[in-house]
């Protein structure tokens, strides 16, 4: 002991005099972090605008409405797009991944082989879905 004080270490007093356990009671960890999940209020409006533009995008290729269809379909179709993408960036922002590549944090580099798949089955949605509103003129 110094007589300003408790040593100190780089990482805190040194409690070299005091037994490990002794008066102190019993250890508790706490997590100071706040769990990483997404929210009601989150969810919500992505929920909401999927669905919207989900229904927009079905019924005029299910029932094909005439020339008005096609323009119906095609903003159902971006929206939904939109509440997809905002569903991603929420996702991320929590410390969601897509299945098959690493975390943030992690430091290593997706596999190529991954995102290439992702972009194949994307690329083949987005073309089935205009192939099928093209029809509907």
């Amino acid at each position: 002991m110094s007589p300003d004080g408790p040593d100190l270490s780089p990482d805190g007093p040194d409690d070299q005099g005091v037994a490990p356990g002794a008066g102190t009671g019993p250890e508790v960890e706490v997590e100071l972090r706040p769990q990483r999940r997404l929210r009601i209020w989150q969810l919500a409006p992505i929920v909401g605008l999927a669905a919207l533009g989900s229904l927009m995008f079905a019924f005029p290729l299910a029932f094909e409405f005439g020339d008005g269809g096609a323009v119906v379909a095609m903003l159902g179709l971006l929206i939904s797009c939109c509440a997809a993408g905002w569903g991603m960036m929420a996702a991320r922002r929590v410390g969601h991944t897509w299945p098959g590549l690493p975390s943030r944090d992690s430091g290593r580099r997706p596999d190529w082989r991954v995102i290439a798949l992702y972009v194949v089955v994307g690329a083949g949605l987005v073309a089935l879905a205009v192939w099928r509103v093209a029809r509907l003129r």
